[in-house]
């Protein structure tokens, strides 16, 4: 059985945005909406972003909502931390989730603690926000996915989307989400991709996967960067009379386990696809919570499609080699259908 795209709703009022100019509106709005909302970051205030996520919002608001900071991650995420809990809304930018390393001593140690440390007397209201993930030839260090160390932290809401429409309304409910949230954002997909986004306030509830296909014979779970890969990889099995039904996670913390566990109910074979190097990665999270919940429903092993367990290559072609693509994926659905 062939996938099929399954019907959505697209509301009346919409306009043709890329994933940065969704981003940029989001965050637009949540500065407007509530004065407590203030972003940082370096290079976030004149400049607007070396991605321009935030081209126009200092000469809007002014810089004491909009403004730069020095080269510290650990200060950008410290600073947030008491921000958070003195009552605003903080919005940190890391330039490159690769970048995050120095500030692992705040993000372990106390922003995802908060809650648990004052019996949730406090919460601590912050997201930050990081382009990740390769596929455009960075140096070294701009193509990182570290989001396993962070879903491995308790207290920490881990959001990735993949479209336009998506990165609005996931980063709108992070930003007013009770609890630290870690954004990240895929760069190959920052200006590759248009699509009808809603106008105004508009929110994507955190914890709630998206199936992209439907189909019946091999679940593929992806997220971010990915969704694209394992797309191109479902059309291609298509054609082979392949059924791929293709999940979007949206967020690795919550996790929508739900959805994961019908789809592998209904499929009985599943290819997990991340960038992210192999050993402890996400996806053996997401590998380890199937082998639990639902495998009597299995009819082959679960295989994961991912990056290896070496520093992502910086601007050479090697990252084609290192970054999964569709036709590995598409090797994988062959081989849990000839299991």
């Amino acid at each position: 059985m062939t996938a099929t795209a399954p019907k959505t709703d697209t509301p009346a009022d919409t306009k043709t945005m890329t994933m940065i100019a969704a981003i940029n509106n989001a965050l637009d709005l949540a500065l407007e909406g509530d004065d407590t909302v203030h972003i940082f970051g370096e290079d976030v205030g004149v400049m607007g972003g070396v991605f321009r996520a935030t081209d126009g919002l200092q000469a809007k608001y002014g810089v004491d909502r909009v403004f730069d900071t020095p080269l510290a991650e650990a200060a950008i995420v410290g600073m947030g931390i008491g921000m958070g809990l003195a009552g605003l809304k903080p919005v940190a930018e890391i330039q490159f989730a690769g970048f995050l390393y120095p500030a692992l001593d705040q993000v372990l140690s106390h922003l995802g603690r908060y809650r648990h440390r004052t019996r949730s007397r406090y919460h601590l209201p912050m997201v930050v926000r990081a382009p990740y993930g390769g596929g455009v030839h960075t140096p070294e260090q701009h193509a990182d996915s570290p989001e396993a160390i962070l879903a491995h932290t308790p207290g920490i809401k881990v959001v990735i989307p993949s479209t336009p429409a998506d990165a609005k309304g996931l980063l709108l409910s992070a930003i007013m989400d009770p609890d630290p949230v870690f954004f990240f954002e895929a760069i190959k997909l920052y200006r590759s991709v248009k699509e009808e986004v809603p106008v105004g306030d508009y929110r994507i509830p955190l914890g709630k996967a998206r199936i992209v296909t439907e189909g019946n014979d091999v679940t593929v779970i992806c997220y971010g960067g990915m969704v694209e890969v394992a797309q191109k990889a479902a059309a291609a099995a298509g054609s082979a009379g392949i059924g791929v039904e293709v999940i979007d996670l949206r967020t690795l913390v919550p996790l929508d386990t739900d959805t994961i566990l019908a789809s592998v109910q209904k499929t009985g074979r599943v290819v997990v696809v991340t960038e992210a190097p192999r050993t402890g990665g996400f996806h053996s999270e997401i590998s380890a919570t199937i082998a639990e919940e639902a495998i009597e429903y299995l009819r082959a092993p679960i295989v994961r499609v991912t990056g290896f367990d070496a520093p992502y290559p910086p601007f050479t072609a090697i990252e084609d080699v290192y970054r999964p693509n569709a036709v590995r994926v598409a090797r994988a659905i062959k081989a849990v259908m000839g299991y």
